[in-house]
């Protein structure tokens, strides 16, 4: 639960919005990190320093549900002549260490993050007549910030989130999420690290796929070059009806297809709904009690052993490796999937990626043939896995949301891998391999269907087998899913 309130009100919780020049008395007593973002705040709209606040009514700390403590709301004049309109400016608090005594976030010095090192902001363009924020963003915001707490990933620019459904629970079609620096705010360094500040930016449908298919930065330069669409603050307009490629056919084939062509994809892998099956190996084969057979009567992993699996994915398997964040998974509470991590992790678009080779935790296992099985939305990712991963020399993972599992795609040549040209499908305890080589690059124009029969030699849609000669289309049009081999 939340309350809305001007930040200056009395409160039993909510400190006031002090200036960046508070006497050394008040600020001695007001929670340090807080009042360095609200330096910044301050510096931004010195006209507004008290501006309505959604704060939550118990917080986190104290057992509540809602991990951010204040979200504020400013209202932007923007620029007519920079085609930037006037907008609501929201801001979060809580995802950094707003306190220092490890009620929250534990106090790991001054030259590194605070607390997860970000703050998420939000642009939403402001209707004619409306004199007060909506309200709505901030619950968004809250939902988002419990996806990191629970799972401890933190975002980057860059990063994009599946959510599935209107932002405002209305019939818009910006239901996605793309994130990037906010074009304002500047880092601030507090006195228990450094915070970033990245602003969500609603995207439609075909925005979101494009962004997967390519990458999330390439789609938010395009979203700058449009007005309507964003513009060079990319501010969400939620009545916003086409996407940039109904506005401009072009960008699709001059700008995204193209780029896919030359660069891939940097979707490194994803969260899904994802299981498969050793049938080289008879259910009853108790020959390595370490290893693991998915199915019904599944083994699990010790902790340390998990943990070390999941750092492999996050790392990547490859040199100079630019992953991103996984798309969050349609079936989520409060919002979001919560994925399960004892340890605070980086983003999965971290340029520290480098290639490790995995730890021998059990045996690792040549298998003869293998049964994989993905839900609807993941197994229409398998073209981008094709298309933008395997045949750029790349990898692709797919992370089980139910399990400690883990299916991932890698061309021959990638760095860390356990399957071989010789060996092509391996399996390392729950995480599997299949090799695929890939295609020179002049043979990307043609169709992948003979790649990916070669990768599946069955296939279904739908519960029913694909034909060698349909795959084409289907691929084309993404649909090929669920997929059985």
């Amino acid at each position: 639960m939340a309350e809305l309130r001007p930040s200056g009100a009395p409160g039993p919780t909510a400190p006031p919005a002090p200036g960046p020049t508070a006497p050394p008395a008040f600020a001695s007593l007001f929670p340090p990190g807080l009042h360095a973002i609200y330096g910044e705040c301050r510096r931004l709209y010195p006209d507004q320093p008290n501006p309505l606040q959604v704060t939550a009514i118990v917080k986190y700390w104290l057992g509540g549900p809602d991990p951010l403590d204040y979200v504020s709301m400013y209202r932007n004049v923007g620029s007519p002549s920079a085609n930037i309109p006037e907008h609501w400016h929201y801001i979060s608090f809580g995802l950094s260490d707003l306190y220092g005594d490890n009620r929250v976030h534990e106090f790991t010095g001054t030259d590194g993050p605070s607390g997860f090192g970000f703050e998420l902001t939000f642009r939403l363009k402001r209707e004619t007549g409306e004199s007060a924020p909506p309200t709505w963003p901030a619950e968004l915001m809250q939902g988002l910030a419990r996806y990191v707490f629970q799972s401890e990933n933190t975002f980057c620019s860059g990063d994009h989130v599946s959510w599935h459904s209107p932002l405002d629970n209305s019939e818009s079609r910006i239901q996605h999420m793309l994130l990037t620096e906010d074009p304002q705010m500047q880092p601030v360094q507090t006195p228990f690290g450094v915070v970033t500040f990245l602003q969500i930016v609603g995207v439609c449908t075909e925005e979101l796929h494009a962004a997967q298919q390519w990458n999330g930065q390439g789609i938010l330069e395009l979203l700058r070059t449009v007005p309507i669409a964003g513009g060079p603050w990319l501010i969400t307009d939620m009545r916003r009806g086409e996407t940039i490629f109904e506005i401009d056919p072009h960008l699709q084939q001059e700008r995204v297809d193209k780029g896919i062509e030359t660069d891939g994809s940097n979707l490194s892998g994803v969260s899904a709904k994802c299981a498969w099956d050793d049938l080289s190996r008879p259910p009853e084969d108790d020959e390595d009690s370490r290893s693991i057979c998915i199915g019904t009567q599944s083994r699990r992993l010790s902790g340390k052993d998990t943990e070390q699996i999941r750092e492999t994915l996050r790392r990547g398997l490859e040199i100079n490796s630019k992953p991103v964040l996984p798309p969050i998974n349609p079936q989520r509470q409060n919002g979001l999937t919560h994925d399960r991590a004892p340890s605070r992790k980086d983003s999965l678009e971290s340029d520290s990626s480098t290639a490790i080779i995995p730890h021998e935790l059990i045996r690792t296992r040549q298998l003869e043939s293998v049964h994989l099985k993905f839900n609807q939305e993941s197994g229409a990712l398998i073209p981008l896995c094709l298309r933008g991963r395997l045949l750029h020399g790349r990898h692709f993972t797919y992370k089980s949301i139910t399990g400690d599992m883990a299916i991932t795609f890698v061309s021959t040549g990638v760095e860390g891998a356990f399957a071989t040209e010789e060996h092509p499908y391996a399996a390392h305890g729950p995480w599997l391999q299949s090799q695929a080589a890939p295609r020179g690059p002049r043979e990307l124009q043609e169709p992948e269907a003979p790649e990916l029969h070669r990768l599946f030699p069955q296939l279904h849609h739908n519960g029913e087998s694909v034909p060698r000669e349909s795959a084409q289309e289907l691929l084309h049009h993404s649909c090929l899913s669920p997929v059985s081999c």
